[in-house]
């Protein structure tokens, strides 16, 4: 057995032990690593918790807008402001924050900016202006060309260039900053914000259109084979759809403000607000793990079946809406 090695000062002094080298400093090093690990997962762990952020609040409502601007407009730019400046736009974080392991919330500010941008477009061709052969809005165009940019793209993106780009947060908050400025001039008499019959057709016809392209991706996913026992992907289609039709409900709720007088016309108030009720449904659903049960399973329920039955329901409303418009 070996001894540790001592030193003699003399013939009558005690020993003097000599720890070997590296062992206390190997020992220290094996606690510094562990204890960084440890902090690391508290990091990303909590933190990402915390930025987890999926409003789905049913009741937000623009700040109150000056006579005669569109509600629907600052609604939009209030989403903006909410996802982007006041939950932090998680869509594009790169892998040194806490939140980039996250999927549900990317998924869901993905989609209620995608429904800004339907939005933005309609606006840009049909209820910004006079007729279809008019001029566009320069603040409308301008928001919808920024709010067609990819939510996912950070400061920097080497896959294009070593240089700073512009982020996703940059420019959806210059869309903002259009749709306001678009808002301050109707109120002031010098945009245009259409009124008619026709214009809120066409409207509802291109966001049935798109709902049904989102029936198409729950549709595909469902008739996919099952065979493991976790969908990994099916959270990400439920809240990318999720946040679509959080977004048309809103918009679509400030939209029956903005045309009421065309609505009481035309005596469509008791059938858009089922439409309404039908969107704010599949809105809120919100299961605390999302499972891609078969639709006719007896154990495990299927979410995106239950979120597609309320699509298609507030999709047929809008549909029956429209031929009343035409009437």
């Amino acid at each position: 057995m070996t001894r540790p090695a001592v030193d003699w000062d003399d013939e009558y002094s005690a020993p003097r032990r000599r720890l070997l080298p590296g062992k206390g400093v190997l020992r220290w090093s094996g606690w510094g690593v562990a204890a960084l690990v440890v902090l690391a997962l508290l990091y990303y762990l909590v933190g990402g918790l915390v930025m987890n952020v999926v409003d789905d609040d049913p009741d937000f409502r623009p700040v109150d807008t000056k006579p005669g601007a569109s509600r629907a407009v600052a609604a939009a730019a209030g989403l903006i402001d909410r996802e982007v400046n006041r939950h932090h736009w998680v869509a594009n974080d790169p892998f040194f924050y806490p939140s980039a392991w996250l999927d549900n919330t990317p998924n869901y500010q993905q989609g209620v900016v995608y429904a800004l941008s339907r939005f933005a477009i309609e606006m840009t061709d049909q209820i910004g202006r006079t007729r279809g052969s008019s001029e566009a809005d320069a603040d409308l165009d301008r928001a919808a060309g920024l709010l067609k940019y990819p939510g996912n793209v950070w400061i920097y993106d080497i896959s294009t260039s070593l240089l700073p780009t512009a982020s996703s947060e940059s420019q959806y908050r210059s869309a903002r900053r259009a749709l306001l400025a678009y808002n301050d001039r109707l109120a002031g008499g010098q945009a245009i914000f259409e009124r008619r019959a026709d214009n809120l057709l066409a409207t509802i016809d291109r966001i049935a259109a798109d709902l049904g392209s989102a029936s198409a991706t729950i549709d595909q996913h469902l008739a996919q084979t099952r065979d493991a026992w976790i969908d990994t992907r099916v959270d990400d289609v439920f809240y990318g759809v999720k946040g679509r039709l959080y977004g048309y409900y809103i918009l679509l709720r400030e939209i029956g403000d903005d045309f009421e007088p065309v609505l009481k016309e035309k005596q469509l108030g008791q059938v858009w607000t089922q439409m309404l009720d039908s969107l704010r449904q599949a809105a809120v659903l919100n299961p605390l793990v999302v499972v891609n049960g078969s639709p006719d399973g007896l154990y495990f329920p299927s979410h995106l079946a239950v979120q597609g039955f309320y699509l298609l329901r507030a999709r047929t409303q809008l549909r029956e809406i429209g031929s009343i418009l035409l009437r």
